[in-house]
């Protein structure tokens, strides 16, 4: 195995690579759980001669991993966070991936995914009032709802912005969810993936916030399929889960926590809506084989590496995560470049890399060594690590 020198905060060390992974690369029966894998998006550096302003996407390399993710056995949560929308891909280019998406979906037998309907078209400044928010999120709705897609109703900035009230989400909610076609999930994301979302459902404290999203779940559980949350406080997850209606699943979006979560507790578990479900598919895909036989010890051995590379993948500032995603698809070889939308590549620096790099390895996570170890090596070198 190769040894290359990675950058510490102290210095350089050597590191030993360890084996391929050992992880099938398709479904290998089941899952016990929904799994959704919230994927990320392939930008084209040939063709983005503005790239912080337009977007340019490489959609044979975008749709050619949701077919992995679906060949592993996973749903696809599409056009969400980790697909950088509003922070790289704008609801034009959101538009165009649901629809190319959703038409891919129907050329693989059993694909299933769930499309982002949010308000990232309007910016939160040019709302005059809650109807804008609502035309806005009426809008993508119907764009999903017109290429045959189900609906995830993500957190909308500009709600938070000018709602004045616990009623007012209660109110904008109720009337999406009255006019879809079929049960939605509802995305309850914390504000430290985005700031800018900071007092969602009313309220900066958690305890009352969940109050109001729990009255709205419960006046309207037929049309609600689940919720997920992303607050990365397994607690905050386990009460919520615990008190919501029969019929209502917890996704759960905790980074952090997974594992565990996904387990349960002997009487309740959380399913799953998650962005480090993208890089690490495929050892997910076995703990679930594992699960799905009841082999909890086997499960836990799968995932409990993987725990510690998401954490880092997921540190604060917890919004530039999708660098950590993107980064090992290329190592994986799932595309030529690590260039992102928006060059958001940037927001983390080669320490951060490094960590990343050695926690995938030790978590069985590197596909091909050599060509991850090629890789990185090469982007220590931009990096003027020799």
């Amino acid at each position: 195995m190769s040894t290359l020198l990675l950058p510490t905060a102290t210095g350089l060390e050597p590191y030993r690579l360890g084996p391929a992974s050992p992880y099938a690369r398709r479904a290998q029966g089941p899952f016990p759980r929904i799994a959704y894998a919230a994927a990320h998006v392939v930008a084209d550096p040939r063709r983005a001669e503005n790239p912080w302003q337009a977007a340019a996407v490489d959609w044979d390399a975008t749709l050619a991993f949701r077919h992995h993710l679906w060949g592993l056995g996973f749903k696809i949560a599409e056009a969400m966070d980790t697909s950088q929308r509003g922070m790289g891909l704008d609801w034009p280019g959101a538009k165009e991936l649901i629809a190319r998406s959703l038409r891919e979906a129907k050329t693989v037998e059993g694909a299933d995914l769930a499309c982002g309907a949010g308000t990232d078209q309007l910016a939160p400044q040019d709302a005059k009032d809650l109807n804008d928010v609502i035309r806005a999120y009426e809008e993508q709705m119907q764009h999903i709802e017109a290429h045959g897609g189900r609906m995830i109703l993500m957190a909308s900035r500009a709600l938070c912005a000018h709602a004045k009230s616990p009623d007012d989400y209660l109110k904008v909610y109720g009337r999406l969810i009255d006019q879809a076609r079929d049960k939605v999930i509802l995305h309850w994301l914390g504000d430290m993936f985005d700031p800018h979302l900071t007092g969602y459902w009313g309220s900066t404290n958690v305890d009352e916030a969940m109050a109001t999203c729990l009255d709205l779940i419960n006046a309207r559980r037929h049309k609600i399929d689940g919720i997920k949350i992303s607050l990365l406080k397994q607690a905050h997850e386990e009460t919520m889960r615990a008190r919501l209606p029969d019929g209502v699943k917890m996704f759960t979006g905790d980074d952090f926590n997974y594992a565990d979560l996904i387990a349960g507790d002997g009487v309740h578990h959380s399913h799953a809506l998650l962005g480090i479900f993208d890089p690490i598919a495929p050892a997910a895909a076995a703990a679930f084989a594992r699960l799905a036989a009841g082999d909890r010890a086997g499960y836990d051995a799968i995932l409990a590496p993987t725990v510690p590379l998401s954490r880092k993948i997921f540190e604060a500032p917890t919004q530039f995560y999708k660098a950590g995603v993107v980064f090992l698809a290329w190592l994986n070889g799932f595309q030529t470049h690590f260039a992102m939308l928006g060059g958001m590549q940037s927001a983390r620096g080669i320490l951060h890399y490094a960590d990343v790099f050695r926690l995938a390895d030790q978590a069985g996570l590197l596909i091909e060594p050599e060509l991850a170890a090629e890789r990185m090596k090469a982007w220590c070198a931009v990096h003027g690590v020799a």
